[in-house]
């Protein structure tokens, strides 16, 4: 579930970690998806880390 201002919708974020699992730098992936790295990284290592399947 998103908020009204969320720049990633569950598309967006399960795209923004299909791109740094292909081996994308999650800087570069984030700047192409309008977001800032900390958000990107912050997506990556709930994916990653906490065992976080809401994509």
């Amino acid at each position: 579930m998103s908020h009204r201002n969320a720049r990633l919708t569950p598309h967006g974020r399960r795209t923004l970690i299909e791109r740094v699992l292909a081996g994308r730098p999650v800087a570069h992936v984030a700047k192409e998806m309008g977001v800032s790295r900390t958000c990107a990284h912050r997506w990556d290592t709930r994916y990653r880390g906490d065992g976080w399947t809401g994509l």
